[in-house]
């Protein structure tokens, strides 16, 4: 193989691989979701490498951070999507991703952006209306498991986590909200939701606190929630999360119970 050709499609560091950018990316089809008064929700979809008829698989639904916001509809891959998209991962993790784009100026949940924290309305922002919209539409039309649909994200992701799991508690089989805050008056609908929250005890941008009390709240209400905050580390702690080869396990455990008919 030409030797320009090899350093810019792979890294080697020790015995780990990582795929050129353009290969992985290449695995996400570019759509947009077309909601009520016109408004659009562009966002990228990864399939499982093979499609059985005979199977259903998981979903998760990524929420990226303030600064990925536009319509590039490209942006909103810089952070977690090319874990999902390893090869490894892939194989052993099956599943469908998807990644939409908040527009500019708009944010996944009502923010203070000035304290980092959450406010509660009494419907979503539209951004996340439209994003929730998207996972009933897919879980429609594709193969979907609807035991195991997840929700992830990371800084203002991750509040717009902690919402649609609070919007929702008996909808997503797990929730993985990154340095975001929830809302302390709705920790009560989430304590029998698999929960792992992880945040950087240096985090300069989100308050530890904004974590650390949601979790404490849900264990009070009677839920059992993980928690891993990184000593030293800032407010990029989604890095060393979505690298952790156990949290790829543990969610995928994560199957909602069957619900019993009457």
């Amino acid at each position: 193989m030409n030797k320009a050709l090899m350093i810019g499609c792979a890294m080697f560091f020790g015995f780990q691989t990582v795929q050129c950018r353009a290969s992985w990316k290449e695995l996400l089809e570019t759509r947009v979701h077309r909601g009520e008064n016109e408004a659009v929700l562009p966002y990228r979809l990864m399939k499982p490498e093979r499609v059985e008829s005979d199977k259903r698989y998981p979903l998760v639904l990524f929420l990226h951070g303030a600064g990925e916001r536009g319509n590039d509809n490209d942006r909103q891959l810089v952070h977690c999507a090319a874990e999902f998209a390893k090869d490894e991962n892939r194989r052993k993790y099956p599943c469908f991703f998807v990644a939409p784009q908040c527009p500019a100026g708009k944010s996944w949940a009502e923010l203070d952006w000035k304290q980092m924290k959450l406010i509660t309305r009494d419907e979503p922002t539209e951004p996340l209306r439209l994003a929730l919209d998207l996972v009933d539409k897919l879980a429609a039309e594709l193969p979907v498991d609807p035991r195991r649909i997840y929700v992830t994200g990371l800084s203002m992701g991750g509040f717009g986590t902690w919402d649609a799991a609070a919007r929702r508690p008996g909808f997503f089989a797990a929730a993985v909200p990154i340095c975001g805050g929830g809302d302390l008056d709705r920790a009560a609908k989430l304590k029998d939701m698999p929960i792992w929250a992880f945040h950087g005890d240096a985090d300069p941008v989100v308050p530890l606190a904004q974590t650390t009390t949601m979790i404490e709240a849900i264990r009070k209400a009677g839920g059992e929630p993980k928690m891993t905050i990184y000593p030293g580390v800032g407010h990029n702690s989604w890095a060393d999360a979505y690298a952790d080869p156990e949290l790829s396990a543990w969610l995928f455990s994560k199957i909602k119970p069957v619900e019993k008919s009457e």
